[in-house]
C-alpha cells in the first residue's frame, strides 16, 4: 500500500471529522490537523529519499554505501508502518463514534 492510499484515507476522516465541528473547534483541532499533515510528509520524504538512496545505490554510485542505504530503508518503513497504525486507529475511532447510540 502506498502512502498516498493512506494519506487519502486520513484527509477523508479528518475532513469528517472537522466538519461538523468546525463552529466548535478551538486552536487545538488546527494543531492536530496540522500535525498530522505534517507526519504523513515526514513518512513520504523518508519514503522518497529511501528510494533515492536505493537507485544510486543500484547504479553504483560510489557516495552511496549499503549502511546508509539500508538504515534509509528501515526508517522508512517504520515510519510507514507508524502511519498505518496511526490511520487504523482514526479510522477505529471514527467508527465507534459512528456506532454510538444517539
Amino acid at each position: 500500500m502506498e502512502i498516498k492510499a493512506i494519506d487519502s484515507q486520513i484527509a477523508q476522516a479528518v475532513s469528517a471529522l472537522k466538519a461538523p465541528a468546525a463552529t466548535a473547534r478551538g486552536a487545538g483541532g488546527a494543531d492536530f490537523v496540522a500535525s498530522l499533515d505534517s507526519a504523513l510528509k515526514s513518512v513520504s520524504a523518508n519514503q522518497q529519499a529511501s528510494a533515492g538512496l536505493q537507485r544510486q545505490f543500484q547504479l553504483e554510485n560510489p557516495n552511496v554505501s549499503l549502511e546508509e542505504t539500508m538504515i534509509a530503508m528501515n526508517k522508512s518503513s517504520v515510519s510507514f508502518q507508524a502511519a498505518v497504525q496511526a490511520r487504523n486507529r482514526l479510522v477505529q475511532a471514527y467508527e465507534s463514534v459512528m456506532n454510538m447510540p444517539v
